[in-house]
């Protein structure tokens, strides 16, 4: 291999004048391209970048989103990405009724920038991966155990803010933001769902049987009003009779009104007499 270097090289010194140095500038063009392709790194917008020093170990500056300069080898860049990233978890827990509970909240979560070379010192670049599954269990079985199997229902909303307020705190320790937690999923075993359903039908056969005894007294008092009414209005009816007689007439004439329109309006013919329309002055019942 030396050999045959060397040889190209006899060659190169021995074309002509000036071949030489243009490849050797060519190599130098290329040698100085290299290096400063190597010295520059660029970081995207939502990162930051920490610098690595093989010499003293991480360094404490920050680099925001652009192109900086490095030196090659001795330093290399670790970039971080700080956006919000989306993160679900599920665990099941006990309630404070020995219930079992399934329950799943999202988070979004980022690393505080200004902490960055801690966080890559002591958890490295999958920090959410180490910290949240563990301090999400946690703060959930501590918050759950608190409550009953219906306050966790009826109290959605107290047990979300006191699960939001525990996992900000623990992720504060670790130098993390959470932008965002909120319970997807509640849950509860198939044997509590049954008894619950079983509970909730129930409830509306009471509820329904309350109904039925509550028409029912409505519909006797109605008719109680009816009959009263009915007597009433049978007794008044005998006094104006007692009283005038001609009242009696005078209804028997309506009656036969109404009789006669009645079967004018029928397409068959019908001859009424006296008697029928209850009209008949020969009667010696008629003024009675």
């Amino acid at each position: 291999m030396a050999d045959k270097i060397g040889d190209l090289l006899g060659r190169l010194g021995k074309g002509p004048k000036g071949l030489g140095t243009g490849v050797k500038l060519l190599a130098l063009a290329g040698a100085a391209a290299f290096g400063v392709q190597q010295s520059l790194y660029t970081v995207d917008g939502g990162h930051r970048a920490i610098i690595f020093n093989r010499i003293g170990g991480v360094q404490k500056d920050i680099y925001s989103e652009g192109l900086h300069f490095r030196i090659p080898w001795f330093q290399y860049p670790v970039i971080y990405d700080i956006r919000a990233r989306p993160r679900k978890i599920s665990s099941p827990t006990g309630s404070k009724d020995l219930q079992m509970v399934n329950i799943s909240i999202r988070v979004l979560s980022r690393p505080i920038s200004d902490k960055l070379p801690e966080i890559h010192q002591s958890l490295g670049q999958d920090f959410d991966e180490k910290v949240l599954p563990s301090i999400i269990n946690e703060v959930l079985k501590s918050v759950v155990a608190k409550f009953n199997a219906a306050q966790l229902i009826t109290m959605r909303q107290q047990v979300s803010l006191m699960i939001r307020r525990d996992l900000h705190e623990r992720a504060e320790d670790f130098n993390i933001i959470l932008d965002d937690v909120s319970i997807t999923e509640l849950s509860f075993g198939r044997e509590y769902t049954s008894a619950v359903e079983s509970k909730q039908v129930a409830q509306q056969e009471a509820q329904r049987a309350s109904f039925v005894v509550e028409r029912a007294l409505q519909e006797r008092q109605q008719k109680i009003v009816q009959a009263e009414g009915e007597a009433e209005a049978a007794k008044m009816l005998g006094e104006a009779i007692g009283l005038n007689p001609g009242y009696l007439k005078l209804r028997k004439i309506k009656a036969a009104g109404n009789i006669g329109k009645t079967i004018s309006n029928s397409s068959n013919r019908v001859y009424l007499g006296g008697d029928t329309l209850m009209l008949n002055l020969n009667t010696r019942d008629y003024d009675d």
